[in-house]
């Protein structure tokens, strides 16, 4: 018996399987019975303005076509220096809020005040604008008295600015009471220093911290007058320096009298100087207050200014 040939044919010369489609009772309608999404002739109105718009624009949300849009749309840039100056001066004051109301030589200087300082490398005209901003807002101590380091640094904060920046200025402070037992060696008025450039300044201010002459300092100063006696000599050789200026401001913690030994000294320096003593709004004095008692040494050696109301010790 003849055996069958199983060679299958080539794939390509194999007819297809046609399946049977289900019956169904479903008649497709004719075209007609469908709604056209095209408008027919009648609809179609070439004068109508959205007939002549394109199909991406009638979409309801084709953020496609938006992002071209706004590629197309070339947007001038916003000019800082085209701001009136009133406004450009606003500015300054608020990108420099938060670098504190008195600058010392402060380790958290860098974080703080450096990188907002960078705007003044911006052009010349913003630095000369912003530098006056922050340099005429702020208080300025003539030395530090941050613990550490920069409390014994031989160059103060105003040698560290340039004649420039010191001019800007308009408020100082002299801090005193920070190493009554040892002053830094740093803390000496000097052509270095640039006080004669701060010409601008209208306030000085000359807090006092301690006073070392107090009993509760026995045992711990170096001896008896020593640090009233520098910090009046600081006093006197700061104010000679700054010529310009009319005035003094004091100003103390609570435990400071102002009958002390340190008050009157200051006060001897400043009068000395000729200059009006006024009252800083931290201790709370005013001129009704008790005055201090000057020595006759001091009026002998004309340390008092003129209308300088005064209790002369017997």
């Amino acid at each position: 018996m003849p055996r069958r040939s199983t060679a299958k044919a080539p794939r390509a010369l194999q007819r297809p399987v046609l399946r049977t489609p289900a019956p169904s009772g479903y008649t497709t309608p004719l075209s007609s019975a469908l709604p056209s999404a095209y408008a027919s002739e009648v609809e179609f109105d070439p004068d109508d303005p959205t007939s002549q718009l394109a199909m991406a624009k009638l979409a309801l949300d084709d953020p496609a076509a938006t992002q071209r849009k706004k590629m197309r749309e070339k947007r001038k840039p916003f000019r800082f220096m085209d701001l009136p100056g009133e406004l450009r001066i606003k500015v300054y004051a608020h990108h420099f809020a938060g670098t504190g109301d008195v600058i010392d030589l402060d380790p958290d200087n860098h974080k703080r005040i450096h990188q907002k300082l960078a705007i003044l490398r911006t052009s010349r005209t913003i630095h000369a604008e912003a530098s006056h901003v922050f340099f005429s807002t702020r208080t300025f101590r003539i030395f530090p008295t941050i613990p550490g380091r920069p409390f014994k640094t031989k160059k103060p904060l105003l040698a560290r600015l340039t004649p420039r920046q010191r001019s800007c200025i308009t408020s100082l402070e002299l801090r005193l009471g920070p190493g009554f037992n040892k002053p830094p060696r740093g803390w000496v008025v000097n052509p270095a220093l640039g006080l004669g450039d701060c010409v601008n300044v209208r306030r000085l201010t000359v807090f006092v911290e301690c006073d070392p002459s107090d009993n509760i300092f026995n045992g711990f100063r170096v001896s008896d007058g020593f640090y009233e006696e520098f910090s009046a000599g600081l006093l006197y050789n700061t104010l000679n320096d700054m010529a310009f200026l009319d005035r003094v401001y004091f100003d103390a913690w609570t435990s400071v009298k102002k009958t002390g030994v340190m008050m009157r000294r200051l006060m001897e320096a400043a009068t000395a100087q000729g200059r009006r003593i006024c009252w800083g709004p931290e201790r709370g004095w005013t001129d009704h207050d008790e005055a201090p008692e000057i020595s006759h040494a001091a009026l002998s050696l004309g340390l008092l200014g003129a209308g300088t109301r005064v209790a002369v010790v017997a």
